[in-house]
């Protein structure tokens, strides 16, 4: 099994670069397969999120779809998929962007709940408690 940065999957997704599209479409299409699939984790998951929603301005519907797309490819292994299709579905429900999403999915999974933040859209998330700012 090989582990896939954040990078390279961006480079899959979006071809904005011809070089490295090919280079990194040439390295997922003949080294992952459904018996030694590529592994995304945690990390990658949540900076290419990121990356795609702020750095290219996709909405949240088509960053969702891209979540799942990683989620349902036989030839990718995603870290803690259970845990990751819990987020998705917050993230898809909600405000909050997917990394807070799946922050509150993983301390659930570790049972550590609830998560207390001061951000307002993930605290409308089941796993939040929004810290009042005024003592």
């Amino acid at each position: 099994m090989i582990g896939l940065d954040t990078n390279v999957l961006i480079r899959y997704i979006v071809r904005d670069d011809d070089r490295q599209a090919k280079v990194a479409t040439k390295l997922i299409e003949s080294s992952c397969t459904a018996d030694d699939p590529g592994f995304v984790n945690l990390v990658v998951l949540c900076e290419i999120s990121w990356v795609l929603g702020r750095g290219y301005q996709y909405d949240r519907q088509t960053v969702a779809a891209v979540i799942r797309g990683l989620l349902t490819s036989v030839e990718l292994e995603v870290e803690a998929s259970e845990t990751v299709w819990r987020a998705l579905r917050a993230f898809e429900q909600g405000k909050a962007d997917f990394a807070d999403a799946f922050i509150g999915a993983h301390n659930r999974a570790q049972h550590v709940s609830p998560t207390y933040t001061f951000d307002r859209k993930a605290s409308n998330l089941a796993d939040f408690v929004l810290l009042g700012t005024k003592s």
